[in-house]
């Protein structure tokens, strides 16, 4: 089994799950951990530099630094290899590069299908019955290069973000310790993405948590499960003001004369509203005990 160096980027909670599972493969050498202190784009956001510093790894932190000086310091480590996953930020030509076997990145998809940001959240607000785990060589696009290894998560109709988040990280701890192995043994082979068949998913905003009444109760069930924790969870208007909801589920169906948003019952902390198609009955919230029947969200 040949040694691989490598160094690690990545700053997101799974990033330092998968971490610790590569700091226990034998034959592989994590020699440098690039992370970052703090992120305005990451709600899982985790600074990796206390697990390396625990382990005597060197950190680079990114904030304050451009990639050409990432760069040289990845080629100062002696990596062979880099493991990117995590990172919200395209790596350019010069990180791509300054391994010799290049960058490993990771996407929770199934490539070439859903490409680009958020699938996690797309998959629960789409109802998708099925994810999938990816590893993949990096390439100068997003999530284009060649597939290393993947395997399928399904969804339940009942898996929030915290779960499917919690699903995810079981997979792809399991598989990135037999692909560094794989790696480690040169037995790891990377198969081209079918580009005729890759789709992208765009970038979410604000405005995409916002709960619209009109939609049927089953798709504002899946907004809600898919801005879940560690997500900044779905919201609601109520006289002007943002209120959150964090927790819904399908309710017995309304009656036909009464608009969407419109407060049906309230029974302990479960509030049932009037959807564009059914009734959704809101479990966990934010909305203060004044909220009554008749009333309209």
């Amino acid at each position: 089994m040949t040694s691989l160096r490598a160094v690690f980027i990545g700053c997101v909670h799974s990033s330092l799950a998968m971490l610790e599972e590569l700091l226990t493969v034998p034959g592989l050498e994590i020699c440098g951990v690039v992370t970052r202190q703090a992120s305005t784009v990451n709600a899982d956001f985790t600074d990796l530099s206390p697990l390396a510093r625990a382990n005597g790894i060197p950190v680079f932190h990114a904030e304050g630094s451009g990639q050409d000086e990432m760069a040289a310091w990845i080629r100062d480590r002696g990596a062979d290899i880099c493991f990117c996953l995590g990172w919200s930020y395209l790596l350019n030509p010069a990180v791509l590069a300054a391994a010799p076997r290049g960058v490993v990145g990771y996407h929770p998809a199934l490539l070439p299908r859903n490409r680009g940001r958020h699938p996690l959240i797309w998959a629960l607000v789409l109802g998708l019955t099925e994810t999938g785990s990816t590893f993949f060589l990096m390439d100068a696009g997003a999530d284009s290069g060649p597939i290393l290894s993947q395997e399928r998560i399904p969804i339940a109709d009942d898996d929030d973000a915290g779960i499917l988040y919690g699903k995810m990280i079981a997979t792809a701890r399991a598989q990135v310790r037999q692909l560094a192995l794989g790696l480690c043994a040169g037995t790891a082979a990377a198969v081209p993405q079918d580009a005729s068949r890759a789709s992208n998913w765009r970038k979410r905003g604000r405005a995409d948590g916002q709960i619209d009444w009109r939609m049927p109760a089953s798709g504002i069930h899946n907004l809600v499960r898919a801005l879940a924790p560690p997500y900044p969870g779905a919201h609601a208007l109520f006289r002007g003001a943002e209120v959150k909801v964090w927790k819904t589920r399908l309710g017995p169906g309304g009656p036909a004369d009464v608009e969407p948003g419109c407060v049906l019952g309230v029974a302990g902390n479960d509030i049932r509203v009037q959807c564009g198609e059914g009734t959704l009955i809101l479990e966990r919230h934010e909305f203060g005990p004044g909220l009554r029947p008749g009333d309209y969200l």
